[in-house]
């Protein structure tokens, strides 16, 4: 088992920025996928960044303008750095890990609220 604990989110105003945190516990694949996921009100959940465990990052193509994801291996922690936040960027921020390799053992947060208003 996985236990993944996520924290920064908050309220924001439009142009601000935000930085968030997901820490991992338990047992923690060595080859692994971490994600950041958001789901906003009314919408289906999206994928915002994964970052592999050697380091490769990617992003929706929407955000990566704005949004810097990164992984500590060491402390076994996803962050998610936003900046310029927009209205429209309110959501539940969820964290994510998944094995690389069979079994495909997937975890998910409970979510960090990402309030962007004025």
């Amino acid at each position: 088992q996985v236990h993944l604990v996520e924290s920064g989110g908050g309220l924001v105003q439009p142009g601000g920025s935000l930085s968030l945190s997901c820490v991992a516990s338990g047992n923690i694949p060595g080859a692994s996928t971490m994600y950041w996921y958001r789901q906003a009100p009314g919408k289906e959940r999206e994928l915002v960044a994964s970052v592999t465990s050697g380091g490769t990052i990617d992003y929706a193509d929407s955000l990566r303008a704005r949004f810097t994801a990164s992984r500590d291996n060491r402390k076994n922690t996803l962050y998610l750095q936003m900046n310029n936040l927009r209205p429209e960027n309110t959501a539940v921020y969820y964290c994510r890990i998944r094995r690389d390799v069979t079994p495909r053992d997937d975890y998910w947060g409970q979510g960090t609220q990402v309030t962007v208003s004025a």
